[in-house]
């Protein structure tokens, strides 16, 4: 991608199209990635193996992944960018059938023109009294 506002767009439709090499196209081969889900993946091969289970595990349904309040910041070869990120599960039908939402927190370097996430994180906040993560803005 030339810009970082289209990762944005190239990322929603990988999640839909579950077109794991699409999805895998927009991050750098040494990807660093803090998962709400997971403590850590290091590497592209790692990141891999997570996004096959994820697209796996929908079976006919899809994930549709939106963001709001996205700020880009970008200097020279460096750019950084984060969002919230609303994930939909819907149906065959198109219905939706659950959601959640999360902190999105990229790192991007520029590499002979085009942006790659060399670093992905996702948060989600902690309620205190529970200590549950809250899942929904």
């Amino acid at each position: 991608m030339s810009d970082i506002k289209s990762l944005f767009d190239a990322y929603a439709k990988a999640v839909y199209e579950k077109n794991v090499e699409g999805f895998l196209a927009l991050f750098d081969d040494e990807i660093r990635v803090f998962d709400m889900w997971a403590w850590s993946y290091d590497g592209v091969s790692a990141w891999q193996e997570m996004v096959t289970g994820w697209f796996g595990s929908l079976g006919v349904d899809r994930d549709v992944v939106t963001f709001e309040e996205v700020r880009i910041s970008e200097s020279g070869e460096m750019g950084v960018a984060s969002a919230f990120a609303r994930f939909a599960a819907v149906s065959e039908k198109g219905e939706e059938l659950r959601f959640l939402q999360n902190r999105l927190t990229w790192v991007l370097r520029r590499k002979a023109g085009m942006w790659k996430i060399i670093h992905e994180h996702t948060s989600g906040p902690v309620d205190g009294a529970t200590m549950q993560v809250r899942l929904r803005l």
